[in-house]
């Protein structure tokens, strides 16, 4: 059977560099035309692989050489493109259904280590402290160095309810940190949303999947309907989402914007020269939007920031995004496997390339914590606390103190207090909804 394959692969060279010698005087005369076969790579790889069939320790396979030579060639030109086997193929079905097991977390490659793009919400990795931007280089006792992506992917997904440990490296710390996730059904709810006091939505997506643009606009109905009237405003929050598919992206751009280019693609081939324009028909009525964006924030993420910041409909706030900016075409193989290939890359409406920048927030906000300014216990001093003050002659509220009978109302208004003390970035953007509703009642003579 190794003879046989052996002469197969002869045949098979032989054919390509048959090819090549009869070109070969048009190839040599004609080596800048970038249609013309390269004899010499050609060559030299027959004589890589020749010399890998007779000393490498180990007997390899043709078929695995061969597999191996495309999974480079591929792995080569940039970190989203690969070749995918029917197993590999399989896996990432499974991951965009939005379901699979697992721990939680949209990774990439750096430096020879798994990077943590962004931890999904409500997922083991999350509740377990993984952070975006999180390198990983230890999976149990195996080293991530040295792994494909899809292997080392492989290693994290298992059966729900078996644990796993993490050896991470993380900006700002010593020495690496060991983090222990249990793995677990990952359901990625893309949408979620509360209502904010004062009159203002909150709505964050996690991911964009096939359902987010229409669970995103019942999300923002059912906050105004809680509300009774039109929202003041909304935060829209894409902080460590990783993106997903591209209609959704256009979709959630769409729902806020009148008119206009949302996002073009461009590429080599005209297949992939793409323009993406919003309907008419704004969801807010032209009420503020605030849009959150941090490091975690790829993808289709930065297309609705880019495409929002550049039509001036929305105030991107936070830090500078990830600077995913390219489009992956999966196409299928005989063999029953894929190629993932990036052929184009995202341009805003302005023209401005995603890829490798990023989107820059418009006010830029670090990830801070407000310290409580009595933490020592006391009060701080007023003149209502002085003994024997004056009274108020308008004062006539209510002493009675609050009761805590909404705390476990699902339709419950989260404070602004409570807020400042789990999410600085949040209470920062509602804050700054305060001052552009004011403006704009202002402006409207109301």
């Amino acid at each position: 059977m190794a003879a046989v394959r052996k002469n197969y692969l002869g045949v098979v060279v032989g054919v390509l560099l048959g090819a090549s010698l009869t070109l070969g005087h048009s190839v040599l005369a004609t080596r800048s035309d970038p249609g013309a076969i390269p004899l010499d790579q050609l060559r030299a790889f027959t004589d890589v692989f020749t010399r890998i069939k007779r000393n490498y320790v180990e007997e390899v396979s043709d078929e695995e050489l061969l597999e191996l030579a495309i999974r480079g060639m591929l792995s080569g030109l940039d970190p989203h493109s690969a070749y995918l086997d029917e197993e590999q193929y399989n896996e990432l079905r499974i991951g965009t259904s939005g379901e699979f097991g697992g721990l939680g977390i949209e990774v990439g490659m750096e430096d020879g280590f798994v990077k943590v793009v962004s931890p999904i919400d409500d997922t083991p990795a999350q509740r377990a402290g993984v952070l975006a931007g999180d390198l990983i280089i230890r999976l149990d006792d195996k080293s991530v160095k040295g792994l494909t992506l899809n292997d080392a992917v492989k290693l994290m997904r298992g059966k729900p309810g078996s644990p796993i440990s993490l050896t991470i490296v993380r900006d700002g710390t010593d020495a690496p940190l060991t983090i222990e996730v249990v793995r677990d059904i990952i359901q990625v709810s893309s949408v979620r949303d509360r209502l904010i006091e004062g009159g203002f939505g909150y709505v964050r997506i996690s991911s964009f999947q096939n359902k987010t643009t229409r669970n995103m606009v019942d999300a923002v109905r059912d906050l105004t309907d809680r509300h009774g009237d039109d929202l003041r405003g909304l935060v829209l929050d894409l902080r460590n989402n990783p993106g997903g598919v591209l209609s959704a992206a256009v979709g959630v751009s769409d729902a806020f914007l009148e008119e206009g280019l949302v996002v073009y693609t461009d590429g080599r081939d005209n297949d992939n020269h793409l323009r993406y324009s919003a309907r008419r028909g704004d969801i807010l009525n032209g009420a503020p939007l605030v849009v959150l964006v941090n490091q975690g924030s790829a993808s289709a993420s930065e297309i609705v920031a880019g495409a929002l910041q550049d039509h001036r409909r929305a105030i991107i706030l936070g830090r500078t995004t990830f600077g995913k900016g390219s489009v992956q075409t999966i196409q299928d193989l005989p063999s029953g496997g894929a190629v993932k290939l990036t052929t184009a890359r995202y341009f805003t409406p302005d023209g401005r390339s995603i890829q490798a920048e990023g989107i820059v927030p418009d006010i830029e906000v670090g990830n801070f914590q407000l310290q409580k300014e009595n933490a020592n216990g006391l009060e701080p001093i007023s003149e209502a606390s002085l003994s024997g003050h004056l009274s108020n002659p308008n004062d006539d509220t209510d002493t009675e103190e609050p009761t805590d009978e909404a705390e476990d109302d699902v339709n419950a208004v989260t404070s602004l207090k409570d807020i400042a003390d789990s999410d600085y970035t949040l209470y920062e953007a509602v804050n700054l909804l305060r001052g552009l509703d004011i403006t704009r009642s202002a402006a409207n003579g109301s």
